[in-house]
């Protein structure tokens, strides 16, 4: 099993003048430890306008500023918006970065949240899929073509030369973002390696693993031409300490993490340059969803963040991404709990890799058959509630034509 930290850039209120100065320059401390320590990845993601969840607005600015400060690390984008970004410039911003840091670029891509992000570019909520789709089909050729033109409903642009080209041939390693947890299975058809977060189980995770690894086999449907990827990955909350009551007590940002995503679930922007999300945080806990984000999240002590690895282990998670920069958590409560993770929990998982990647290519020889598994009962993630799941394509386009309808009859009882 993999190991890699995730980075929201969250920064609750109140704020001072050098607030986000601060944020910036302790991440980036954090990923030069993590790569001393023997951490695999560093992911970042991509938001806009979500103020407090996530100040990362710019994740290839910060990324390039890693890898100048690291030297094995990967960097993942853990997104990068397909929907809100211009193709070309996806292209010549990630091929910069992986020159930058010799090759060590993971690329994950996504469509956006919802309405708050992508209504001020101009996006429809109910296009995000069918604009991702055809931004993968208009970008990854421009990694390795020397001449690139394509036309699509989304995207024209005439034939050209896409500079610069990545240090990776023929480009960094494809994965696509699993907020609602049933992309997992487009993944594997894409043959793409799915970001998601933590399964309600171990035996969710083993199901929706099958699920990854027969799609990718049995039922591919890559949307152009471009290496596989086989991984799963999952993020989890994540605070380490000495005893799992000291744990507990520092993992506030994580259930912060956990509020503040369903708060922008349930009301969106609502209250630009006013909001106050951490005052509102108060009030919710001590509650029981609080709660619930505790026990989904691998909070505790060495011994227990082992044993709940154990079984995400024996269910083939390819790789655990550690979300520890949330709310208010403090610098160094983040970089003695790396420290302490990686000495006492870590080696233990490492040192099993090896068997984990012959398991894999025994898999994709089909030397090992993965039983069909039901994912019915294991819709949602761990930390997910109703504000939280993520619609599929079907489902946001019913929920528009609905919105739609009652507009109408509105309208026609106005008149």
């Amino acid at each position: 099993m993999k190991f890699g930290i995730f980075y929201e850039h969250q920064l609750p209120r109140p704020w001072t003048a050098s607030s986000e100065y601060q944020l910036l320059q302790d991440s980036l401390t954090q990923i030069e430890l993590a790569d001393r320590l023997g951490y695999d990845y560093a992911w970042e993601v991509e938001h806009h306008f979500l103020e407090e969840y996530s100040h990362s607005s710019a994740p290839e600015v910060f990324l390039g500023a890693a890898s100048q400060r690291t030297r094995r690390i990967r960097l993942g984008h853990g997104v990068v918006q397909l929907t809100t970004n211009q193709p070309h410039r996806v292209a010549e911003k990630v091929a910069t970065l992986d020159l930058l840091s010799g090759g060590r670029v993971d690329l994950g891509m996504g469509e956006a949240a919802g309405p708050a992000e992508l209504h001020p570019f101009n996006v429809r909520v109910r296009d995000k899929r069918e604009r991702w789709e055809e931004a993968v089909k208009a970008i990854i050729p421009m990694f390795s073509r020397e001449s690139w033109e394509f036309h699509g409903q989304y995207h024209d642009f005439p034939a050209r030369n896409v500079i610069p080209k990545p240090y990776q041939k023929p480009h960094p390693p494809l994965w696509v973002a699993c907020s609602n947890i049933k992309t997992i299975a487009k993944a594997g058809e894409w043959g793409m390696g799915a970001l998601g977060f933590t399964f309600v189980t171990p035996e969710a995770a083993r199901a929706w693993v099958h699920k990854y690894y027969n799609n990718l086999l049995n039922n591919p449907a890559k949307l152009t031409d471009y290496p596989t990827n086989p991984n799963v990955a999952m993020v989890a909350g994540f605070m380490c300490a000495p005893t799992d009551q000291e744990a507990a007590a520092k993992a506030a940002g994580w259930t912060f993490f956990v509020f503040a995503l369903s708060y922008y679930g349930r009301k969106g922007v609502d209250a630009p340059g006013t909001s106050d999300l951490w005052r509102e945080y108060q009030s919710w806990r001590g509650g029981p969803e609080e709660k619930k984000a505790l026990e989904a999240g691998l909070v505790g002590s060495p011994e227990t963040i082992r044993r709940k690895l154990r079984q995400f282990q024996a269910s083939r998670v390819d790789q655990v991404i550690l979300l520890n920069q949330a709310g208010k958590t403090s610098h160094q409560d983040i970089c003695d709990s790396l420290e302490l993770f990686a000495k006492d929990v870590m080696p233990e998982f490492h040192a099993a890799e090896a068997e984990h990647a012959a398991w894999k290519q025994k898999v994709l020889a089909r030397e090992i058959v993965l039983e069909e598994l039901d994912t019915t009962g294991y819709d949602i993630f761990a930390h997910q509630n109703e504000h939280i799941v993520r619609l599929t394509p079907e489902q946001l386009k019913a929920r528009m034509a609905e919105k739609e309808a009652a507009a109408r009859k509105a309208s026609a009882g106005d008149d």
